[in-house]
Parts: structure tokens; C-alpha cells; sequence
């Protein structure tokens, strides 16, 4: 059964490693990786990735992607959204925070950060982008 619009926005805000899908452009299915991202009902989903990756690379050509978040024990749920890039920006010490924040204790966030090669100065060549979800499709499949 779909789910309501603020159980699918809550269980998007919640801690899931999602997979991020993109079209590639070359006539070959689309690339399909997981990431750590961040998303408060409402906003936009944001994610972390390298400025000159092959994702970058293909979020940049397409304009948008897909994320795709699921809980793999009863009762199975899963939410996925696409939409377009409204906002590409340098990563901050605070989007590192933010993101390791939702996955690491608070020793880990400072290794993880301390790690990334980004500071108050530099990005460490990483990118935040930011989409807008327009397109929802969402089940609680039950089996539990």
C-alpha cells in the first residue's frame, strides 16, 4: 500500500543508505551508487559527492536524479524520489557535519570530517547537491 505524504517524507528524513540512480546518457542502464544524504520533510535531498566524479558527471548532464530508500526487514517500506538539481554548491564543514551527523557517533563524525579533506577554506574538491523532489513513489509492503 502507498504511503500517506508525511509518513513517505518522515521515513525519507529518517537514517537510510540510499542508492542514488542517474541516468548515464550513453544508451546504458543508469549508474546506481549508495550514499549517505540528508533531507527534512518539506526541503530538498541533499548529497555529497566529488566534483570530478563520474555521478558529478552524469547529474551534471542529466540536471536530476533519483534516490531510492528502503528498510529490508517486516515490515518492508521503501520511498523513491526524483527530481531536478535546483542547487550545486561547494561542501562546507557543515555539510560534512550534517551528513555524519544522521550515520557516526560523535567520534566518528570528527574523523570522518577531520578526513575529508574539507575545511572552513576549502571544499576538498567535494560538491553538495541539492534536489527538489518532485516525483514520489512510495509502498509499506507488509510481509511482517
Amino acid at each position: 500500500m502507498a504511503l500517506g505524504v508525511q509518513e513517505r517524507e518522515e521515513f525519507l528524513a529518517g537514517r537510510h543508505v540510499a542508492s542514488l540512480a542517474v541516468e548515464r546518457g550513453d544508451g546504458r542502464a543508469p549508474l546506481t551508487v549508495p550514499l549517505w544524504y540528508w533531507y527534512e520533510p518539506g526541503g530538498e535531498v541533499r548529497v555529497i559527492t566529488g566534483a570530478d566524479s563520474v555521478k558529478a558527471r552524469f547529474i551534471s548532464a542529466a540536471g536530476r536524479f533519483s534516490l531510492l530508500v528502503q528498510q529490508t526487514a517486516p515490515t518492508y517500506l521503501y520511498v523513491s524520489v526524483d527530481g531536478p538539481v535546483v542547487a550545486t554548491t561547494p561542501t562546507t564543514v557543515g555539510d560534512m557535519v550534517t551528513v555524519a551527523s544522521r550515520y557516526l557517533d560523535a567520534e566518528g563524525v570528527d574523523d570522518y570530517v577531520s578526513g575529508s579533506g574539507v575545511t572552513e577554506r576549502d571544499s576538498g574538491g567535494l560538491l553538495t547537491l541539492a534536489m527538489r523532489p518532485e516525483h514520489w513513489l512510495s509502498a509499506d509492503l507488509g510481509w511482517g
